[in-house]
């Protein structure tokens, strides 16, 4: 497998990541010491979306019945221009 110094890995890395990506892995080395291996994804292999946490304020708010219809008079004042309020 093909090694890169850390200095080469900084300078040319989009050359490096797009090689990767096409299937060629590399070693970045430190001090001639390999540190990581750069290899490409599989598509089913990356991070998976953090769940969402549905309910998570459950029971600790209430909303209105009349939600959508608070304060409509004064939304339609500032869209519409009428200057009136509510």
């Amino acid at each position: 497998m093909r090694q890169v110094n850390m200095h080469e890995a900084k300078t040319h890395l989009s050359r490096l990541v797009e090689e990767a990506a096409a299937g060629e892995s590399f070693v970045i080395c430190k001090a001639g010491r390999p540190m990581v291996r750069v290899t490409p994804l599989d598509e089913g292999t990356a991070a998976p979306a953090q769940p969402r946490r549905l309910g998570l304020l459950r029971g600790q708010c209430t909303v209105p019945d009349d939600f959508d219809q608070m304060a409509a008079g004064e939304l339609a004042d500032l869209f519409e221009g009428s200057g009136q309020g509510g």
